[in-house]
Formats: structure tokens, C-alpha cells, sequence
């Protein structure tokens, strides 16, 4: 009795830290016991984070899925309500919006439901396989779409009259293909070619990181090097040629016109097309710099737990990426409105309560467009980067 009042005296003198958890309370301890049957062994003596980050989270994905999910619907229905905006070009940027749009309906409510609740997955080792699916399927298809996009920037900058137009067979043709590589790919950890497992805030799925058997270490390193590093090579090659292309088309004609003695070639509306085209390159390039921040981090910690060091990988290094990586479907929508005078035209149009200040004339839904076909292509084409 006198022993158990002393502890009880020295418990009292301890001061109350709500933020301090012992070192016992691991993720193995916190999950419940339907989920521990599929939770990775690296997880079972990490300490779990603090209850109160799970609701942080929550509200976060939350945020993000809100964002994403409205703003890209909002580019489908503007794409899909204005014919002049029907090109083959766009239609890149509708399947772009696509893989944005389910990627974010496919993964986003079970997130923000899972971490509300406190934290651990709801949906059993089945809808966790199908979780991870769906977000690589879309993913995939997501870089897949911008290394079309970059492709076709490249066509016609840099190439110009001299490249073969993007047409409308051609653009469903790469569009089939993207999904069908994406599928390939996504379905491989189904079939036995790598895993899909529950991450370490147990509130999503994606990657198993962290297995090291060599099925899983040549599929992640396959397919960081097939849809991560080759993709980023292809796509910023397509700008840095687009760049030097345009650098040295414009010192062209300065140097001609200090020969002839004037202040520039061109016409007012050639100066307009060319900074068209400008601006569609600086969007892209932004598009594609957000887009390699997003996803570098995932990729570098999945490589990390397969082929380096997995002590370093904690339940936040884990999670972290999960959620930087979703926020590249918030981009495109923000960069159309933003960057396009026309998207923004459609946009008041259909949104007037958004209050966007525009320039243009009002968009005609019928099309109708008075300009040049060059000059129309170089315009329907303004939002081919977002």
C-alpha cells in the first residue's frame, strides 16, 4: 500500500504533456485487429503518430479534394459546353482533367472518412488493393496525358508548318494508349508483380515502399524509371527545345529589323500569336516544375525503403508524399484561370458568382470564331497546359 502510494506521488509530480505519447504506443498497438493481418511488419514497433495529426490530415485531404474536384470538373464542363474549344488538342486536356478528376472521386472520401475517424483503414485488405489501384491507374495516366501534351507543344512550336497536325484520330489514339499503358502497369502488383500496401499513417494505400524481396524492388524500380524519369526526360526536352526554338526565332527577326531599320517584322496580330504561344510554353513549364514536385518525393521514398535504407521512413516521411502527391490534381484548374484569357471568358460565363476579370470578347458556344485558322489554332490551343 505504501509502495503504491509512493508511485502515485510520483506520477502526480510529473507534468501532463497531452502532446507527449510513450514510446510503447506503436502503430502495431494503435491499429485495431482486422487491419494488423495486411499492416507491414516495418510498422510494428514504429511509434504512432499523435490521434490529433489524424484529423489534420483529414482536413487537409479534405481541402485538396474539394479544390481538385470542383476545379477540374468546372474544366470538363467548360471544354464540353463551348465548341470552339472542341480541338484535338484539348482533348489531351479533357483526359488530363479526367485522371485528375477520378483520381481525386476514387481516393479522396475514403481518405478524409478513414482520418476523421481517427485514423486506420475502414475497407478491409480488399478495398485497400483497390485504393492503390486507382491511384496509380490514374496517376499513371496522368503523366502519361503531359507527356502527350509536351509532344504536342513541341509539334507545333517548334516544328510549325513542318510537323504533322494533331487531329482528332491521332488524339483519341493517345488517349487510348495512355490508359491502356496505365493499366498495364497499375494492374501488375494485382497479378504479382510488386505489392500494393497499406502506408504508414494507415489512412491510405498505395506502393508497398518498404518490401524488399526482388519482385518488389524491379517493379518499383521499373516503373520509376518508365513513368517518373523517362517521362520527366521526354517532357523537358520538349521544352527546352520549345524554348531555344523560340529564343532564337525572336533574335532572328530582331537582328533583321536592325538591318532594315525598324522596330519590329510583324504584324500586331503576329506579335499577339507569338506571345500566345509564349505564354502557353510558360504555362506548361510551370505546369510540368509543380507536377516534378509533386510526385519527386513519393518516388524518392519508395525507392529509399526497396533499394536503401527503410529505418529512415517514419509514419510522416510515408505519408508526407501520399499527400503532396494528390496536390498536382489541384494545379490544372487553378493555371487555366489564371493564365487563358479564353478559359477565364468561359469560365465568367458560366460561373459568373466567381467575379473572373476578363478582356476578351464574350465566348460563343456556337463557335463561330472570325479568326484565321492559324490564329485560331494558336488560341483553342491556349489551354492545352493546364
Amino acid at each position: 500500500m505504501a509502495l503504491f502510494s509512493n508511485v502515485t506521488a510520483m506520477a502526480q509530480q510529473q507534468p501532463y504533456n497531452p502532446w507527449s505519447l510513450p514510446d510503447s504506443f506503436t502503430i502495431y498497438n494503435f491499429a485495431p485487429e482486422e487491419i494488423r493481418s495486411f499492416l507491414h511488419p516495418h510498422w510494428h514497433n514504429q511509434k504512432a503518430p499523435h490521434p490529433m495529426l489524424y484529423y489534420f490530415f483529414g482536413l487537409l485531404y479534405l481541402v485538396i479534394g474539394t479544390v481538385a474536384i470542383g476545379g477540374n470538373w468546372m474544366v470538363l464542363r467548360i471544354l464540353g459546353s463551348f465548341p470552339s474549344l472542341r480541338t484535338p488538342a484539348n482533348m489531351l486536356v479533357m483526359n488530363l482533367a479526367v485522371s485528375d478528376f477520378l483520381l481525386m472521386v476514387s481516393l479522396i472520401p475514403e481518405c478524409v472518412y478513414n482520418f476523421f475517424t481517427g485514423g486506420p483503414w475502414q475497407f478491409g485488405d480488399l478495398g485497400c488493393q483497390i485504393h492503390a489501384f486507382c491511384g496509380a491507374l490514374c496517376g499513371y495516366s496522368q503523366i502519361t496525358t503531359l507527356v502527350f501534351i509536351s509532344y504536342d507543344r513541341y509539334n507545333v512550336i517548334v516544328k510549325g508548318f513542318n510537323g504533322a497536325p494533331l487531329t482528332f484520330s491521332k488524339a483519341i489514339m493517345f488517349i487510348t494508349f495512355g490508359w491502356i499503358w496505365s493499366f498495364g502497369w497499375s494492374v501488375c502488383p494485382l497479378v504479382g508483380w510488386g505489392y500494393y500496401a497499406m502506408d504508414g499513417m494507415l489512412g491510405t494505400c498505395s506502393f508497398d515502399g518498404l518490401t524488399t524481396d526482388m519482385s518488389n524492388k524491379t517493379h518499383i524500380l521499373a516503373t520509376t524509371i518508365c513513368l517518373f524519369v523517362l517521362p520527366i526526360i521526354v517532357i523537358v526536352g520538349c521544352y527546352y527545345f520549345i524554348v531555344k526554338a523560340v529564343f532564337h526565332h525572336e533574335d532572328e527577326l530582331r537582328q533583321q529589323a536592325k538591318k532594315m531599320n525598324v522596330t519590329s517584322l510583324r504584324s500586331n496580330s503576329d506579335q499577339q500569336a507569338v506571345s500566345a504561344e509564349i505564354r502557353i510554353a510558360k504555362v506548361a513549364i510551370i505546369n510540368v516544375t509543380l507536377w516534378i514536385m509533386a510526385w519527386s518525393p513519393f518516388a524518392v521514398v519508395c525507392m529509399l525503403g526497396t533499394w536503401g535504407d527503410a529505418s529512415r521512413i517514419t509514419p510522416l516521411v510515408c505519408e508526407l508524399p501520399v499527400i503532396l502527391a494528390k496536390t498536382s490534381c489541384a494545379y490544372n484548374p487553378i493555371i487555366y484561370a489564371l493564365s487563358h484569357p479564353k478559359y477565364r471568358e468561359c469560365l465568367k460565363e458560366l460561373y459568373p458568382w466567381l467575379c473572373i476579370v476578363t478582356d476578351a470578347k464574350k465566348p460563343s458556344k456556337r463557335g463561330g470564331d472570325d479568326q484565321s485558322t492559324g490564329s485560331t489554332k494558336t488560341e483553342a490551343s491556349a489551354t492545352t497546359q493546364a
